[in-house]
């Protein structure tokens, strides 16, 4: 075809450049190239009016290169508010699965108001690089008022035009503009030679006719990756003589309609491989970055924000202003995969790490204030779960075996003694002359990380007690003037009250507050079941397996100097006074009986032989270290926790198995190590020693002969009143180019699998729809957590799972050597440079956690929802530091949301509101009821812009929901 046939329509040339803000080389280097592109750019701009110019569809590149460039900003502005430089909507081009549907919409609400501040941002849902795209995409676009999508990878083979309506679950339709014949770089190499360009345009134009049979204009995009465009692009264009204008992407969607009438209509997310390559490796690459993502998002959107927004009075906007920065940077399609440098996967993690310190610091300001209340040596306990609920908090408290501990209401709360502290810190013998230097240990009224409490000098020995809190006088003058000149040998003894780290299940209110405390007296005892909605199902726990490489079971502390992490992504330990095993975890024997308080448990855990019992579940240890869970209605699964190590040949982008791999599953020795015995929480650990290959061996396309002695430990935990089990894995991998995956055989076949993600519950069959040059694995992406033949794995993080021969194979580790590799069995072309990424091998100690929940009926409903909420938020906790002897604060609730289906995405302070985010998880139409201190209630956009207002009948609100609708409302007392 010729660019002169009847009515082709004009080729509109989109200059563009793809700037991947940080990917083979760190952020810095690669911001030294924008800030001489867009120099240049710009001064062209305001010398020839004829230019247009995309800026890659995210602000970031802008602030990037503001920040250096701060001269430059008004003339940035008036270039985007004359309609010649397109900036947003997004703050910068993100990975659709690797975060949550939260951090994609704080993601757009930072982009929008960016551009908005320099003029105007493009509405359009520019989305040319991810790899595939989220279900409810269409509907997140649609709510922040945008109606056009721009796409590359992932479109089925279904789309054979160049715009489809892309449907999300809950019915909401953008029209998507493909970019079929080269992605967002169709038009590259258009301009290269200007003797080639009117052959060049009539090729290009002949390729996307076919794609437009009906006519129109065609979309030709000019640029690459970091590429400007050629100095005199105007004028090549204009001598060429052709049918070509340049625009940008919002000016040639300006011209399409946004009615969808006879466009092929796809529905949900777009996964395929038919058409690009969607390089599904990304999902498991560097496992450790999507476990300091879940932290940072989960700490920040559901513990810092609702904290902020119900119980301070004050704000800590520009705190967590600055962590939803971080986290959205971390969210990047190079960024958060792991598919970039070595140099750019520390600078990645160290922005995730921040993000999780400022969301921590938020929760010890917060908790600061209603802690004060709370007598020394009680703790405040926070419920993040908009629903009541008992669950089990940790605690570290002083007082003698068996502790006992009461709540507001004066009742006796069932404990259990995980662990006690030592009393003697430290017993030696110093000579005389010795003693002034003894003496400078004590810093102030410090001595060993405790305060100074009581101190005597008698018959040659000096005695200090200390403790976490001290009421009494103290000078350390006194005790050199009661020494006065000692002479011959001194015994120094440092004794600590006694501590013990306690589990407790406690009674909490809807997103509220309440405390505990040590008590020596009489009260009411309280069963774990006494506490209604949530005592005794998925409602009354937190996540985090018990020691399985944390140092907290079922609660966050944000008031200690050592705040405790919750899950078992840590690897610290310090739950029991054993050494460690060979992995790195703690063990211990049993704690007895008699370290249990006078409360009452209404489910104990119980230990027989090596099974766990709750009345819920029952979990057996096999003697190859798999596990056999039974339900008391019957249902079984056998064989549950397989670990499977296989070689890995591929890359940072993409799996690809050595064609002589050797699957190792069997282990060399299994010994189980007994942890708790109840009746709270009981555990084992299951420790399996492995002979994996040392590494891949790309010569012979196998694994290497030479193998490393692995040994994994496996703690297996069950707690009263949960319906589900716990696993924590933890081991050292000094092993290179291989994948670890966990191994959970299902009750029953399964035709598809259903995971929790971005504000949807996604099905997915078997197989993946190929096409391309990529091998269509079946590797899927899942958040909240992944179900299949009636049985779901809880997650922590992001992670990788696939069904295979009738089991869910949920990928633990994945080690590789190169960034991309030009050779490649799974992908026919290079992703990028071919650079080693030792660091991606992932050497070094890991632990990862997750639940495993039984569950009835092909589909997960709530029970498994409920669950996996509470297996991610656990009770956070708050030292008291009030006057001892006082009475604890009453419990006080913050706000509920009820109703089957609904989850709470946020809360937060927005503009003298408190705004709540809501999702309706459920393929069925639900009603979300909210109550609270409140007396209006304003439904909003995504962006936060207002709309109808709600009926508020004292202090409730009763709101319809659609299935799988997102609503944004803001509540004012």
């Amino acid at each position: 075809m010729r660019l002169t046939d009847p009515a082709p329509g004009p080729l509109v040339v989109v200059p563009h450049t793809h700037w991947d803000r940080e990917w083979y080389l760190p952020f810095q280097r690669f911001r030294l190239r924008l800030v001489a592109l867009l120099d240049e750019v710009l001064d062209r701009m305001e010398r020839d009016p004829r230019w247009h110019f995309t800026l890659d569809g995210q602000t970031a590149a802008v602030d990037d290169y503001l920040e250096i460039r701060p001269e430059r900003r008004d003339r940035v502005a008036a270039l985007v508010r004359a309609g010649r430089l397109a900036v947003g909507p997004w703050q910068i081009l993100h990975d659709e699965f690797l975060c949550s549907g939260e951090t994609i919409v704080r993601n757009l609400e930072l982009g929008v108001a960016r551009a908005n501040a320099l003029g105007a941002a493009m509405m359009v849902g520019y989305l040319p690089d991810q790899f595939g795209h989220c279900a409810q995409m269409p509907q997140i676009l649609r709510r922040a008022g945008i109606a056009h999508a721009c796409v590359w990878r992932g479109v089925p083979a279904a789309v054979t035009a160049s715009a489809f309506a892309w449907e999300a679950p809950d019915g909401s339709v953008v029209r998507a503009q493909y970019l079929p014949e080269g992605g967002y770089g169709n038009a590259a190499s258009l301009l290269e030679d200007p003797a080639l360009l009117p052959r060049r345009a009539a090729d290009l134009a002949e390729r996307m006719r076919a794609w437009r049979p009906e006519g129109g204009p065609l979309l030709a995009m000019y640029g690459s990756d970091h590429a400007a465009p050629v100095p005199d692009l105007a004028d090549r264009l204009a001598g060429a003589g052709l049918p070509v204008r340049l625009d940008t992407l919002a000016g040639f969607l300006a011209g399409e309609p946004a009615d969808v009438t006879g466009l092929t209509r796809v529905r949900g997310e777009l996964r395929s491989h038919a058409r690009a390559n969607i390089l599904p490796g990304v999902l498991s690459a560097r496992v450790p970055l999507k476990q300091a993502m879940g932290r940072a998002e989960r700490l920040t959107a559901r513990y810092a924000e609702p904290l902020d927004a119900l119980w301070w009075p004050e704000s800590a906007r520009r705190f967590l202003d600055m962590a939803w920065r971080r986290i959205v940077e971390v969210s990047c399609h190079d960024s958060v995969t792991g598919c970039g440098s070595d140099e750019t996967a520390e600078q990645v993690a160290a922005r995730a790490a921040e993000a999780e310190q400022l969301g921590r610091a938020v929760c010890d300001l917060v908790t600061s204030g209603p802690a004060a209340a709370v007598p020394a040596g009680g703790h405040l306990v926070f419920n993040p779960t908009p629903r009541p609920r008992t669950a089990l908090v940790v605690l570290d408290v002083p007082g003698d075996a068996p502790v006992t501990l009461e709540d507001p209401a004066g009742r006796l709360l069932a404990t259990q003694v995980l662990e006690s502290a030592p009393t003697v810190l430290d017993d030696s013998v110093h000579p005389a002359a010795d003693l002034p230097l003894v003496l400078e240990r004590v810093y102030g009224r410090v001595l060993f990380g405790q305060l100074v409490r009581l101190w005597s000098v008698e018959e040659g020995t000096l005695t200090f007690q200390v403790a976490r809190h001290a009421d009494t006088p103290f000078d350390i003058a006194d005790v050199r003037a009661a020494l006065g000149d000692p002479e011959g040998e001194w015994r120094v003894r440092i004794v600590a009250e006694p501590r013990h780290t306690v589990a407790a299940l406690v009674e909490m209110p809807p997103l509220g507050l309440t405390a505990v405390r040590p008590v020596t007296g009489n009260a009411e005892p309280v069963t774990a079941g006494s506490a209604g909605p949530g005592s005794a199902g998925p409602g009354s726990v937190g996540a985090g397996s018990v020691g399985a490489g944390s140092a907290g079971a079922g609660s966050v502390d944000a008031g200690s100097v050592d705040a405790r992490p919750t899950s078992a992504e840590s690897t610290s330990a310090g739950l029991v006074d054993a050494g460690p095993t060979s992995a790195g975890l703690v063990s211990a024997g049993p704690i007895s009986a008699e370290s249990i308080s006078a409360g009452a448990v209404d489910a104990p855990v119980r230990v027989e032989g090596r099974a766990l019992d709750n009345g819920l579940l029952r979990v057996e240890v096999r003697d190859d270290g798999t596990l056999t869970l039974r339900t008391p209605d019957g249902r079984t699964a056998e064989g549950l926790a397989r670990l499977v190590d296989g070689g890995d040949l591929g890359d940072t982008y993409n799996y690809a198995p050595p064609a002589r791999d050797l699957l190792v599953d069997v282990p060399e020795a299994v010994r189980v190590e007994p942890v708790w015995a109840g009746p709270l929480v009981a555990a084992f650990d299951v420790v399996r020693t492995y002979r994996w290959p040392a590494a891949g061996d790309t010569a012979r396309d196998a694994r290497s002969e030479a193998t490393e002695r692995t040994a994994v430990v496996t703690r297996v935990e069950l707690r009263s009143g949960e319906p589900f089990l716990r696993l924590g894995i933890a081991f050292d991998n000094r092993c290179a180019d291989h994948r670890v995956r966990l191994h959970l055989p299902l009750p029953r076949r399964a035709g598809s699998s259903f995971a929790e993600g971005q504000f949807a519950v996604v099905e997915r069959g078997l197989t993946a729809e190929g096409g391309f040059g990529e091998r269509p694995v079946p590797t899927f992406p899942a958040s909240g957590f992944v179900a299949a033949g009636g049985l779901a794995a809880l997650l922590e993080h992001p992670a990788e799972y696939e069904i295979v021969d009738d089991e869910l194979a949920v990928t633990l580790l994945r080690s590789v050597g190169y960034l991309s590799r030009d050779r490649n069995a799974h992908r026919d072309q290079p992703a990028g440079p071919q650079l080693p990424t030792p660091r991606a091998q992932c050497r070094g100690e890991h632990a990862f956690g997750l639940a495993v929940l039984p569950y009835a009926g092909d589909r997960p409903g709530e029970e498994v929802l409920t669950a996996a909420e509470a297996y991610r938020h656990d009770p956070l906790t708050a030292e008291g530091y009030g006057p001892g002897g006082g009475a604890l604060p009453p419990a006080r609730a913050g706000l509920a949301v009820s109703g089957t289906g609904v989850v709470l995405s946020a809360l937060r302070d927005r503009d003298g509101w408190t705004e709540v985010r809501l999702v309706a998880e459920t393929p069925e139409p639900t009603v979300a009821v909210l109550s609270g201190a409140f007396g209006r209630a304003v439904r909003t956009d995504l962006l936060g812009r207002p709309g109808e207002d709600l009926a508020v009948d004292g202090g409730e609100v009763a709101l319809p929901m659609l299935p799988w609708e997102i609503v944004t409302m803001r509540l004012r007392a």
